[in-house]
């Protein structure tokens, strides 16, 4: 027991996206671009939920909150990974890396459980219109949105248990840009098949079940759209489509990532970089290009600034 803690990992040491340095350099410039535009865009989209009334609706508190998350989300690991792309030796420590893996599923799994709650509001929305604001009143949001954070906690603990209670005493090297279950449990000085078994039925069930429960309400809202008029029909599939490639862009990556213990993780930096980096940036675009009442509410929030820029002067 003396000599385990002895040699008990302090650091993990991530490996590096690339050996040239110029591809690193070109890598620091580009991630760095989408961070800022993951902030800004994210946060652009909650500044004009809060301050217009209008949008004061279950579709677009759920859209802010969505917005939240992604920023959350990409600051939990891009942050790091900037950094390590301009040193030599990327290192993290043991308690920051399970500080990082417990905060990525945390974001991760609301994130999910987020998107599904969407689809179900989309769904009574359009399936039945007349019994909405007694289904979907702010009280209920609410009550869906705690739950849907207590419910990102407890997997997020489980996740956390399943990787510290292993032994780690070398090696120490990681084959990602951050600290991850897969990845991490892999350093284990033991057997981890059971443990990976468990992070299968832990984060593939979750995603599995939700992404066809997703599936599933699109269906169902696709075939009563048929009752509906050509207007209704129209924006009912302009909001659904972008809610939809939202779902495809976040969804596939983590089912990919978490359905299978035993992964290739050289072709999984390439996906964890997606569905960590290059969806948050992409939300915003998806909602507001294809949102005429967000884009509306945005250019009256910047008319308004500018005449008040204008009072004052």
């Amino acid at each position: 027991m003396d000599a385990l803690n002895q040699t008990r990992v302090t650091q993990f040491v991530f490996l590096r996206l690339t050996d040239n340095w110029v591809l690193e350099i070109l890598f620091f410039m580009a991630f760095s671009v989408m961070y800022v535009l993951t902030l800004l865009g994210n946060i652009l989209i909650m500044v004009t939920i809060v301050f217009t009334p209008r949008l004061h609706i279950p579709m677009y508190f759920f859209l802010s909150n969505l917005s939240f998350i992604d920023i959350c989300h990409s600051s939990v690991t891009v942050p790091k990974m900037l950094e390590g792309l301009l040193l030599e030796r990327k290192t993290i420590s043991f308690d920051n890396c399970i500080a990082q893996l417990f905060f990525l599923h945390l974001f991760a799994c609301a994130e999910i459980f987020l998107l599904t709650v969407m689809a179900y509001d989309r769904y009574v929305a359009i399936c039945v219109p007349l019994h909405y604001p007694n289904v979907m009143d702010m009280r209920v949001c609410v009550q869906l949105v705690f739950a849907l954070w207590l419910g990102g906690t407890i997997h997020s603990l489980v996740q956390t248990f399943l990787t510290i209670r292993l032994p780690y005493c070398g090696p120490n090297v990681i084959d990602s840009y951050f600290c991850d279950v897969p990845p991490v449990i892999k350093l284990a000085c033991t057997d981890t098949y059971l443990t990976g078994m468990l992070i299968v039925s832990n984060s593939g069930t979750i995603s599995l079940f939700c992404f066809l429960a997703l599936v599933t309400s699109y269906m169902v809202i696709l075939v009563s759209l048929r009752k509906q008029s050509a207007e209704g029909r129209r924006k009912a599939l302009s909001t659904c489509s972008a809610h939809f490639m939202v779902v495809a862009l976040f969804f596939g990556p983590c089912i990919f990532l978490y359905t299978h213990p035993d992964t290739n993780f050289s072709s999984d930096k390439v996906v964890s970089v997606f569905y960590t980096m290059v969806t948050p940036v992409l939300n915003p675009l998806i909602y507001t290009l294809r949102n005429e009442e967000v884009k509306n509410a945005m250019k009256r929030l910047r008319q308004r600034q500018v005449f008040s820029m204008k009072s004052c002067t």
